[in-house]
């Protein structure tokens, strides 16, 4: 983004255009509500939803609400509207802000996995799992150390890789999972999707019928509180990639905390700042009528889904992404 990330958040909250706004309900096997109190666990940071052998499911992020980077990944499918029921006998992950695409007839799902040394963070890397269904996946790769958000999205020659070095965004090809390592990860040339002084990352990737790339993002700027501290402010945003001429052709906000229903729960920082101004992207669901269903993590308590505008509209339609269709 070339103008101040703050001023176009200004810009954009005159001009959104929010049609329908929900915070998900999430339900632990024996129905009790996560992110319900201040004491108990939150689910939060989930998965976008995706659709494998006709249910609807999506990975959650569970943490105690009062504690910092011990988090679980849970399957959930949804039972009714917005309402999302824990799977029992699933298999539960030890990571955090899982994330889901189709890839070559599978599905693999990747997330954060933080590593500690005598109850410190050492450092954290992301982890792939592969499989067929959510039955049925396996543990298969690592990205390199202390690089979050990877990821991918089928392209009709291969595999696009998006990493996150230092908060900046990488691109590179692979023409197979069978090439996804650490060091091919680590290798990926930067592209302009964030300033030099930005910060963001990656969260769910559309390959569009243009043969552009359709990528739903996070973006982050600080900003000075009452009290003098500086906080720092996630915003969805959204962006289209030429993997041809490596340019960002289009770079905007689609969804700010002001978008989603109003809660006070709120997770609190170590520093004692609470998160009341972050959201942090999932990526979108089409819907028939030609919008889509944008879900994001809330405060980094909660889960949420607005209606919005197709953000790629001009560019194509997605052609692989749509997480509808199953593998």
């Amino acid at each position: 983004m070339t103008k101040d990330l703050q001023q176009i958040r200004i810009e954009f909250e005159k001009n959104k255009k929010i049609y329908d706004s929900a915070l998900l309900t999430f339900r632990d096997v024996k129905k009790n509500v996560y992110s319900s109190s201040d004491d108990g666990f939150d689910a939060y940071n989930c998965s976008v939803p995706f659709i494998i052998g006709g249910k609807k499911y999506c990975y959650g992020r569970i943490e105690k609400h009062n504690v910092w980077a011990d988090s679980t990944v849970h399957l959930f499918e949804e039972t009714s509207k917005d309402v999302f029921d824990e799977v029992a006998g699933a298999m539960i992950y030890q990571n955090e802000d899982p994330y889901v695409q189709f890839i070559d007839g599978e599905l693999v799902m990747g997330g954060t996995r933080v590593t500690k040394s005598a109850g410190e963070i050492n450092y954290f890397d992301a982890s792939f799992y592969r499989g067929k269904d959510v039955d049925g996946m396996v543990y298969y790769t690592q990205g390199p150390m202390n690089m979050k958000d990877i990821r991918l999205v089928q392209m009709p020659d291969g595999i696009g890789v998006f990493t996150r070095p230092d908060g900046k965004i990488g691109f590179t090809k692979i023409k197979s999972m069978e090439e996804l390592t650490p060091e091919v990860i680590k290798n990926a040339e930067l592209i302009d999707a964030v300033d030099k002084n930005g910060y963001g990352g990656c969260n769910q990737c559309y390959y569009l019928s243009s043969g552009k790339i359709g990528v739903i993002a996070h973006m982050v700027y600080t900003k000075i509180r009452d009290d003098k501290r500086p906080e720092r402010v996630y915003v969805n945003t959204a962006f289209v990639f030429d993997p041809e001429s490596r340019k960002t052709l289009e770079n905007k906000i689609i969804g700010t905390r002001l978008c989603y229903p109003a809660s006070d729960h709120v997770r609190i920082k170590p520093d004692g700042i609470p998160l009341d101004d972050t959201v942090f992207t999932s990526g979108f669901l089409l819907r028939d009528d030609g919008k889509v269903d944008l879900y994001s993590g809330v405060s980094d308590a909660l889960q949420g889904r607005i209606t919005i505008d197709y953000p790629f509209e001009g560019y194509g339609e997605v052609v692989y992404g749509d997480l509808r269709k199953g593998v």
